[in-house]
This record gives structure tokens, sequence and C-alpha cells, in this order.
């Protein structure tokens, strides 16, 4: 596993709780592994929007074909930094 992926987890897991507005989380005590989906809450139209400001962040394109699978924070760390390890920037 890469050495930045924790910096990119907590970055993410910030990311997330500014744009649902999530109380009573950090980005430290946020689960990387909680399904956002079923049990954080998120739907399409949230999902749309983060994949929009990680796109922003990172300068990488997010198909949206892979909306699907981007289910927890690491799994979402884990496709950032293979996407930027590979050079596919937008």
């Amino acid at each position: 596993m890469s050495n930045d992926i924790n910096p990119t987890i907590t970055r993410i897991a910030e990311i997330i709780i500014n744009e649902l507005k999530l109380e009573d989380v950090t980005p430290e005590t946020f689960d990387a592994d909680l399904d956002l989906v079923d049990e954080v809450g998120i739907d399409s139209m949230d999902l749309a929007t983060i994949a929009l400001v990680l796109r922003d962040e990172y300068g990488i394109r997010i198909d949206e074909d892979d909306y699907p699978k981007l289910t927890t924070v690491r799994i979402i760390a884990d496709y950032i930094n293979t996407k930027l390890n590979s050079g596919e920037e937008e």
C-alpha cells in the first residue's frame, strides 16, 4: 500500500464531511471502510457531487461508470492513487 494513502483518506473524508455537512464526525474519526451508500446514506447525486470535487482536487478523470464501485473512502483513495500513479489525469 502506498505511503500517501492516509493523507488521501483524510482529505477524502474531509471532502465528504464538508459536502454532506456531516456533524459530529471529523476526518480522523471517519471510518474509511464505512459503505457510503448503505451506512452513510449517500445518494447518486451526492456521489456525483463528491466525484466532481475529487476530480477538481486531484486533477483526475472519474468515469461515471466507476461511481458504483466507489463505495468506501478507502476504495476511493485507492482509485485516486491508482489514477495518479498511472499518470491518468484529466
